[in-house]
């Protein structure tokens, strides 16, 4: 079943704050170049929230918040996002459920899994398969409603493939899984020269372009989550991690098939003006699970729950607290 959302209001519910009323210091010419990297002592003390934990997984201090009382939800967002991205949804689902939300790596404030030797490893999904199953089973969870954006959803539909009976319900927000062409913005580090370079220099306007071209609207990105956006991008290591991962990024070899045999309560919400992953693969993940519930919201981008998330949240308190068939 698919619904349109229409609605058009604007994200108001518990904004962050307003970055007018409190200007952002100024970056010097180097950090504006990306000719140097954020340390991730400095990500800590900006980024880290009061609920902020860490736990040591696969060579990574892994940030996670848990917070909140009830069925447990674990959040995971997409490709150069954070934790951050599920701020004010969160805030809300804490009032009824337990509710989880960590930085994958190589992104946030967790930045890059790293191997005995200190190599940043590559983050391919055998790769994330055994970081999730990982973060999981350390924090002792053993059921669980996933919901995932883009990489995200990616990982979340592949662990309800691998653990069933693991997961109570599913959340899919525009999740990555068929094959489909690289974003433009991600694309760029196919290109060995990028990669070789971009290490050393890449300038935060391609970082201001690429967060502006997830939204429906850009004029809904706050300088603060801008800011967040590139000093995570331009934080130390990770760079050369996603020039190690995007090579890795054929969804040809993904089973998207198996989604046929998933039998846990599913919903697929997806921004309409999604220039990252075609609308189209909504209605493919709509049609494959059985019973799957699919919104497309109107005017929207890639992120709809981070640009507006009082629309998405409707959806969600109606899908969480419907009875299970």
């Amino acid at each position: 079943m698919t619904r349109i959302d229409a609605g058009s209001r604007d994200c108001a519910l518990n904004p962050e704050p307003d970055a007018a009323s409190a200007p952002l210091p100024r970056r010097s010419l180097a950090a504006r170049l990306g000719i140097t990297s954020v340390a991730r002592a400095d990500l800590r003390r900006r980024y880290t929230q009061p609920g902020s934990q860490f736990v040591s997984i696969m060579g990574a201090d892994v940030h996670y918040i848990d917070e909140g009382h009830g069925d447990t939800l674990v959040m995971l967002h997409g490709f150069a996002s954070s934790l951050h991205t599920w701020n004010r949804v969160a805030d809300e689902l804490t009032r009824s459920h337990r509710v989880i939300r960590l930085d994958l790596p190589p992104f946030g404030v967790t930045g890059p899994l790293r191997s005995a030797s200190g190599a940043i490893e590559t983050m391919n999904l055998p790769a994330y398969r055994r970081f999730i199953d990982t973060f999981m089973q350390a924090l002792g969870i053993e059921r669980a409603t996933l919901l995932g954006n883009s990489l995200g959803g990616l990982i979340s539909w592949d662990y309800a493939l691998r653990h069933r009976g693991a997961v109570e319900r599913l959340v899919l927000i525009d999740s990555a899984g068929f094959p489909m062409k690289l974003p433009v913005y991600i694309n760029l580090f196919n290109s060995a020269l990028v990669r070789a370079s971009s290490t050393h220099w890449l300038p935060e306007t391609i970082v201001r372009s690429a967060v502006r071209n997830v939204y429906g609207d850009p004029r809904r990105i706050d300088a603060l989550a801008l800011r967040r956006y590139i000093e995570f991008f331009q934080a130390e290591g990770t760079r050369e991690a996603i020039g190690k991962m995007v090579p890795t990024l054929d969804f040809r070899e993904v089973d998207t098939d198996a989604l046929r045999t998933l039998e846990v309560p599913t919903l697929v919400l997806w921004g309409a003006k999604d220039r990252w992953i075609p609308t189209a693969h909504a209605a493919q993940f709509a049609s494959r699970i059985p019973r799957a519930q699919s919104v497309m919201y109107a005017g929207l981008g890639h992120i709809p729950m981070e640009e507006a998330p009082e629309r998405v949240l409707n959806d969600l308190r109606a899908f969480l607290d419907a009875p299970r068939a």
